[in-house]
């Protein structure tokens, strides 16, 4: 029996690597660019798909009841573009790729925390502006004995934790599904969230995007942190304000941020571009070109399993198996 598998929507220059890994297997691989629920629903039912692969595009309650797929595989790690509910009701497995990156996005945060900490973009910026001058960037106080707190600690904090341990830097996290042992395994000790907010000097954000978690940093954390403090987030837009965020840098409340994500891709109107305290790179902290690879073809061959009657690897709901 040959399975149709729809890749909904990508921004990859091609679907070799897919092909590649579907070369031999009785699948149909066929592109789309779907952008809204109904697109996806219309393109699945035209060639009557049986699994989907996703990047953006949403995968809610209607696509999921309209069509039937008995997988949806996500490029990434994170799956709030897919309603986990309507796919566990409708029994559909969800997949996604949760350590693809896990070089790729410590060393994203960190060169971050550098740039933020030791101000690398405002003095390139004013150097290309005919600039030379120390001064620019002050002040800038060392790193070594500042608090840096995680706003959640599992495999990629801890990574980071890892790699500042010769830094001199006192660490410190917040994770309620974490025990005080676990994180102090890596020399981290566990805070509560106003004990994040209050004890940083660098808080980086770590928190997958869920209802609890979807603005967790606004005008009131903000105002709970010191003056001189620095915000990095490579994880979900949808967890910090940004709109609080650049009140709080207008009013000398935070003294930076590093962004690799935002809760509008791309920034539209955004009060955060374009600011010297701000430092945004596109949502690239998962790349690298090993990275891409390793997604690619992981996510696909999940997918293939679970056509094949087959347990996946990394299914994001083992209640649906």
């Amino acid at each position: 029996m040959t399975h149709t598998i729809l890749v909904t929507d990508f921004d990859f220059p091609n679907l070799e690597i897919e092909r590649d890994v579907l070369d031999g297997r009785d699948v149909d691989l066929v592109a789309a660019d779907a952008e809204t629920a109904d697109e996806v629903i219309e393109a699945a039912r035209e060639v009557e798909a049986d699994a989907l692969l996703v990047q953006y595009a949403p995968i809610d309650r209607s696509v999921l009841e309209s069509l039937d797929i008995a997988a949806v595989g996500r490029y990434g790690i994170g799956v709030d573009a897919v309603d986990l509910e309507a796919a566990a009701d409708e029994g559909v497995v969800v997949v996604n790729v949760p350590d693809y990156c896990e070089d790729e996005v410590p060393t994203h945060t960190i060169a971050l925390l550098f740039a933020c900490v030791r101000k690398t973009s405002l003095y390139d910026r004013a150097i290309a502006e005919g600039t030379w001058d120390w001064t620019v960037g002050a002040p800038i106080e060392r790193l070594s004995g500042k608090t840096l707190g995680f706003a959640a600690f599992g495999k990629l904090p801890r990574r980071i934790a890892e790699r500042l341990s010769g830094f001199d830097l006192e660490l410190v996290a917040y994770d309620p599904h974490q025990s005080a042992d676990e994180l102090a395994e890596y020399g981290v000790e566990k805070v509560s969230f106003e004990g994040l907010l209050e004890r940083s000097d660098i808080v980086s954000v770590h928190t997958p995007l869920t209802e609890e978690t979807r603005e967790l940093f606004d005008a009131e954390a903000f105002a709970a942190m010191a003056d001189d403090a620095v915000l990095l987030n490579t994880a979900r837009g949808g967890v910090v304000d940004d709109e609080a965020l650049a009140t709080a840098l207008e009013n000398g409340e935070l003294a930076a941020a590093g962004l690799d994500v935002l809760p509008n891709e791309p920034p539209e109107d955004s009060p955060l571009v374009g600011r010297n305290d701000v430092v945004l790179t596109p949502h690239v902290a998962w790349y690298s070109e090993e990275s891409i690879v390793e997604l690619r073809k992981s996510v696909t061959r999940d997918v293939c399993r679970v056509l094949n009657g087959d347990r996946p690897e990394n299914p994001v709901d083992e209640g649906v198996l």
